[in-house]
């Protein structure tokens, strides 16, 4: 099978090494918006078991030029769907475009559902049905300025679903977004990787409940099924075994965390979402919950040998409305952090974590390239990032005592 995993912008490179991790032995090769390899069945259940950072996982079926919608058709039923599915099963186009000629991406779609479902009917003499919420069949269409690619989507719902989030606050997190700034930070729950984290704007927990699925070695996939597992060429009974394996393998690897993982948040309410949230994930006890602003929170208590790592997705105007001491200060109806919100962070961590032996390293999340500036601190990292269409930089500050100029 080729596959194509696509991901958010600016993570090409960490899912690429992410799936070299999950599959020794294969050359995954990262591609603009995600990472593309020659894979087995059983690898392509391993992926949607076990990646972090992957949107889905596509198996392509078609690839080839066309000028119109006419083309298209010939492409889809030039696969043989009758190996993929039977007229009982249910399917769903959906298609995305990159500077393509086409008037209607829905009529596209509209053809390739024809063409699978006549390639059915002159087999069994009847064609499946559409299901626009959970087909047992997704499709993908890609259509580019002169190429079109067909994908079969094994994954089904999107891979950020990992199946424990129900409460939520007013802009969570995706949880592969929150997997990559983990991944971005050299983050992998070992007093080595990173050590302790502290998330001090915590919200619905997506940043600790990820670390702390990693830390505890809980692969993300285990709470959730997916669409391969009613496609035909994955119902084969060795296939069916090697899937089965793979669960179980999955689950004996869960282990204790070995570090502290810690988050608090200014809004009771949202540490209550975060700590159900983290019981439904199978965490809970992994994580200490707190309350408390992030401009006056203390830093956790550590071992003297034990470094410190804090990650922070902080709220600014697209996205939520502040709250708490930064609140304060905040005058009139516009959404955006007061001026001096950043400054008095720094502030605070300068006076709260610089006194830990082994140190602490911050990494902020932030749509303003002028962050640095605004903290007063020197950024040593900048990772291009998006959260969602907003373009982002994940800034890495290494906390340490008095100026930089002292040291």
């Amino acid at each position: 099978m080729r596959l194509f995993l696509p991901c958010a912008a600016g993570v090409e490179a960490l899912l690429a090494e992410e799936v070299g991790r999950l599959l020794p032995g294969r050359a995954p090769q990262a591609q603009r918006g995600g990472v593309a390899l020659d894979a087995e069945p059983a690898d392509a259940m391993a992926l949607n078991l076990g990646s972090r950072l992957a949107q889905r996982v596509l198996i392509e079926v078609a690839h080839g030029p066309y000028r119109d919608e006419h083309d298209l058709y010939a492409l889809a039923r030039s696969v043989d769907w009758t190996q993929w599915i039977t007229p009982r099963h249910t399917l769903r186009v959906d298609t995305t475009a990159q500077r393509s000629p086409l008037r209607s991406l829905n009529f596209a779609a509209l053809r390739v559902k024809d063409a699978v479902c006549d390639r059915l009917r002159e087999t069994h003499g009847e064609r499946p049905n559409v299901d626009t919420r959970a087909p047992d069949l997704p499709l993908l269409l890609h259509v580019g300025p002169e190429h079109a690619t067909l994908y079969v989507d094994s994954s089904g719902e999107a891979l950020f679903k990992r199946g424990w989030r129900e409460d939520k606050g007013d802009a969570p997190l995706k949880e592969t977004l929150a997997a990559a700034l983990l991944a971005a930070a050299g983050w992998r729950g070992t007093p080595e990787a990173g050590g302790a984290l502290h998330d001090p704007c915590c919200g619905s927990g997506t940043i600790v409940i990820e670390a702390a699925q990693i830390a505890c070695g809980i692969a993300p996939g285990l709470q959730r099924r997916f669409a391969f597992e009613r496609l035909l060429p994955f119902g084969t009974p060795d296939l069916r075994a090697a899937w089965q394996r793979q669960k179980n393998e999955a689950r004996a690897r869960v282990h204790e965390a070995a570090v502290p993982i810690v988050a608090s948040d200014v809004s009771f309410r949202m540490v209550d979402f975060a700590r159900r949230n983290a019981q439904r994930a199978g965490v809970e006890g992994a994580i200490e919950f707190h309350g408390g602003d992030a401009l006056e929170r203390p830093a956790p208590g550590l071992p003297a040998g034990l470094p410190g790592t804090l990650l922070i997705n902080p709220p600014y105007g697209e996205r939520i409305e502040v709250a708490g001491k930064a609140a304060a200060r905040h005058e009139g109806d516009n959404k955006a952090l007061p001026t001096d919100f950043f400054a008095r962070l720094a502030a605070h961590w300068k006076r709260a974590y610089t006194t830990h032996p082994a140190g602490w390293t911050a990494w902020v999340l932030s749509p303003d390239m002028k962050l640095p500036g605004a903290m007063r601190l020197k950024a040593s990292r900048r990772v291009p990032l998006w959260n969602g269409p907003i373009e982002c930089r994940l800034f890495r500050f290494d906390l340490v005592a008095g100026s930089a100029r002292e040291r």
